[in-house]
């Protein structure tokens, strides 16, 4: 059997489909544990590849010769570069008809509110960064790369931790996955609690909040012409030719900076997605297709990059990374929200839909959902969420670039 070019055993295949569906079986379970109306999700997947990671992995492995072990390194690497491209390209198609329109329309609020919050986590990182690294045995490069991981873990932004990892040296890739799942959990749990609990502080009459936030959100939907011809019975050709497209993107450098895979693919989905078709060719992928292939791609992206993180995450462990990664996500919850309130003057569930889509927070807008008691709340989301995910890819490696 081959695989990569060179001879890849029996033991060793089994290994690495063994390792890929026992941590996606166990992920889900995890993630599917709900304690008062919250868990993790498919970041339930992250948490048992980390822990797979840290503790079976390595022990696993030693039983492969190191050919083998090389390759299934290798193989690893491949699902979490597939699922990375899955996960960011369906971002971007289901993102893209409402970007632009919400971009022109609304950029005084919530494009400027996804700006304010991703600039002050990044200023956050930068602190701690300062401050930290007078009391740390880590080199500058490991250390910024540990505190951009947390950066990302904050902001639970996938995108951003991909780009992370593309930026700097590739040893030091572990390091950055060791701090984004010091930081995810908390990420998580910090965006869900916060969009709960503010509501509950600020006493607030939640039907006086829903008339408010419908009377915000009328906006026309842009028609989709009809019997437009589709090339496949599931969008696969479009979403090949955004992948293509975004690979060639991103393999441009000005510099030391890049789109990387992420911005290449999410800024080509992005734009594909906004037109919807070019002529009477269709060239959006049908709704199921980026759904299962948005899920699909974030497991495999985080088993990848969890196993990896997870082998060194014993390493490069310390107490303190929690305490830096509460400040990176309590730090622009806070800023956002009250610049939102006082400047932008927004209703409190549109600046806690934006505030969701700011912190890239997918399993916060579920949660607000269901706080609010209306899916209106999305609009917000949808309107914040391009504009955080674009800026925080940039951020992290503008971090990288300036401080390694």
């Amino acid at each position: 059997m081959t695989l990569l070019g060179g001879i890849l055993s029996v033991k060793a295949v089994t290994f690495l489909m063994f390792s890929i569906f026992t941590i996606a079986a166990l992920g889900y379970m995890l993630g599917r544990v709900t304690i008062k109306g919250v868990n993790l999700g498919t970041a339930g997947v992250f948490i048992v590849a980390l822990l797979y990671g840290c503790i079976f992995y390595n022990t696993l492995s030693a039983e492969l010769t190191v050919s083998d072990a090389s390759y299934v390194s290798n193989a690893l690497k491949i699902v979490e570069n597939m699922g990375l491209i899955l996960f960011v390209t369906s971002v971007g198609f289901i993102a893209g008809p409402g970007f632009f329109g919400n971009f022109r329309k609304n950029f005084k609020s919530y494009v400027a509110l996804g700006l304010i919050i991703i600039l002050s986590g990044g200023l956050s990182c930068v602190a701690c960064i300062f401050i930290g690294r007078n009391f740390t045995d880590l080199s500058v490069p490991e250390f910024t790369a540990m505190m951009v991981g947390l950066l990302a873990g904050s902001l639970t932004s996938t995108p951003a931790f991909s780009a992370a990892k593309g930026t700097v040296a590739p040893e030091l890739e572990s390091i950055v996955s060791v701090g984004y799942g010091i930081a995810y959990l908390f990420g998580v749990i910090g965006v869900v609690l916060f969009v709960q609990l503010i509501p509950k502080m600020a006493k607030a009459n939640m039907d006086e909040e829903r008339k408010l936030l419908s009377a915000a959100n009328k906006e026309e939907k842009k028609k989709k012409p009809e019997n437009l011809i589709e090339m496949d019975d599931f969008g696969l050709m479009p979403f090949s030719l955004a992948v293509m497209i975004g690979l060639i993107l991103g393999s441009f450098k000005f510099g030391n900076f890049s789109l990387t895979t992420t911005g290449g693919c999410l800024l080509t989905s992005l734009v594909l997605g906004h037109f919807g078709h070019i002529g009477r060719i269709s060239i959006m992928p049908s709704d199921r297709t980026l759904k299962v292939f948005r899920e699909f791609g974030l497991m495999l992206f985080l088993m990848g990059a969890g196993i990896s993180g997870g082998a060194q995450f014993i390493r490069y462990f310390d107490p303190i990374y929690f305490l830096y990664g509460a400040v990176m996500t309590v730090v622009p919850m806070i800023i956002g929200f009250l610049f939102a309130k006082y400047v932008l003057k927004i209703s409190l569930l549109n600046n806690l839909g934006s505030i969701t889509g700011g912190m890239t927070s997918t399993p916060a807008l579920g949660t607000l959902i269901h706080v609010a008691k209306t899916e209106d709340v999305a609009a917000a989301y949808a309107a914040t969420y391009p504009i955080a995910l674009i800026s925080v890819v940039l951020v992290s490696q503008f971090v990288i670039i300036l401080f390694s």
